[in-house]
């Protein structure tokens, strides 16, 4: 019987080249999952800092021995040339006293001189951002980018989404695996929980606790969705910075890209009338495939689910055209 489900084997048997501009802590994070996980061929390493990239390239290098057969070297924006992905890691650390605003200015400015560089030398890749705020970066990026909408993507909610996962399997005793459950929007304050489609295995959750005997009450539901939205705050009071969960992430996002998976995951991109809502980059349960973000799904959503959809889209809206303008 024929089937026109994509091969893995034959996904995979070319060699894949995957690009990382950034070496910073979240770009050598990734860089060491992808290692790892044995999806590239080939991973080359760009920085403004020659010598951290060829630090990391080195350091990633001696692991190769302990990992599936991989080539990491450093590189130049003239070796995203033939990359199946380039993920874009680099930009500005926001400093004591600065706004999200003047950290968006300063990291616009960066990727006005990086995705025209990206793209000269790869007009045929796939883009996907993973620089704060993202979602705004994300929408800045297609348009310097000229490149068709499916292969400029960023990270959007796929860390959000995989915290709160992890916080409702905690709470039900259920692995994050099986929690089908979605954060959209911004990757940031005015993300939004969607809790009217939360399953674990294909049940309701509100059924799934009744039948279980768990007590999930609205009052469980705000802090499991504060602890979600506080994760990232909590994390840098205590080191400094997030990276190894975002680093996974991003190894998620490249697998279904290079493998051809058709998987739905929450990534970033920019909507034409999805929900509503057209013009901006915002996290969006989307089928990911070979093309990028191939197809944005129509998620169900309750009146008040939307309307904070809504205003996170305004959010987003505002600081684009505050970059636009600038």
């Amino acid at each position: 019987m024929q089937t026109n489900a994509p091969s893995t084997a034959s996904a995979i048997s070319a060699p894949v080249k995957i690009a990382v501009v950034g070496a910073g802590n979240v770009g050598a994070s990734f860089a060491y999952a992808l290692l790892l996980s044995g999806i590239a061929s080939e991973i080359v390493i760009i920085d403004a800092n020659r010598a951290k990239a060829e630090g990391e390239a080195m350091d990633l290098a001696h692991s190769a021995p302990f990992a599936p057969p991989v080539r990491v070297r450093v590189g130049d924006y003239s070796d995203c040339a033939g990359a199946v992905v380039t993920v874009v890691t680099a930009g500005a650390n926001q400093k004591p006293g600065e706004t999200r605003l003047q950290l968006l200015e300063k990291n616009a400015g960066i990727f006005q001189q990086i995705i025209p560089a990206v793209v000269e030398a790869n007009p045929t890749g796939v883009l996907l951002i993973a620089t704060n705020p993202v979602d705004v970066l994300t929408a800045l990026s297609l348009q310097l980018s000229g490149l068709p909408t499916s292969r400029v993507m960023g990270s959007g909610t796929i860390l959000d989404t995989a915290r709160f996962r992890h916080f409702i399997g905690s709470h039900v005793g259920v692995a994050p695996q099986n929690v089908d459950a979605y954060i959209i929007g911004e990757h940031g304050d005015s993300e939004v929980a969607v809790w009217s489609q939360v399953q674990i295995g294909g049940v309701p959750l509100d059924d799934f606790c009744a039948a279980a005997g768990i007590v999930m009450t609205q009052e469980h539901k705000d802090e499991i969705f504060r602890r979600t939205h506080r994760a990232a705050y909590d994390i840098i009071e205590r080191k400094g910075a997030t990276y190894y969960a975002i680093g996974a992430g991003l190894v998620d996002v490249v697998a279904a890209i290079v493998r051809d998976e058709n998987r739905v995951l929450p990534v970033a991109s920019v909507t034409d009338g999805v929900a509503g809502i057209s013009g901006i980059a915002f996290g969006m349960p989307t089928i990911v495939n070979r093309d990028g973000a191939s197809r944005v799904l129509p998620l169900p959503l309750s009146e008040s689910e939307q309307e904070a959809l809504f205003r996170s889209a305004d959010v987003l809206r505002t600081s684009l055209s505050h970059v636009q303008q600038a």
